[in-house]
């Protein structure tokens, strides 16, 4: 399976819903609570000018009413997962994280 598909399924099972977006476009409408994430990086090895391994990162944010909500801590347990910032935007409370996942 794709590791990206791997991610998706991880972030569906943590957050108990199919509300789990990737890259939508700006005219979609999501559902919430919800986590949108978009590839943030691919960092590329090379021995002999030639490429032997990628690290894919993605930048998650996790969007919801509830600023109680218990799934920002969930995410900051992940492994390779590490909360840059949260904002309130439009009355909805959003979490970045950035994590590493190949």
């Amino acid at each position: 399976m794709d590791s990206r598909l791997e991610l998706q399924a991880m972030l569906e099972e943590l957050l108990g819903t199919r509300n789990v977006y990737f890259q939508p476009p700006s005219n979609f409408t999501m559902q919430y609570p919800c986590i949108r994430y978009t590839l943030r990086d691919i960092d590329t090895r090379t021995a002999n000018n030639k490429p032997y391994k990628f690290d894919t990162s993605y930048e998650l944010t996790y969007i919801d009413e509830d600023p109680d909500s218990d799934i920002p801590m969930k995410l900051a347990a992940l492994p390779m997962c590490t909360m840059l910032r949260s904002y309130i935007m439009d009355g909805l409370n959003c979490y970045v994280f950035v994590i590493h996942y190949n």
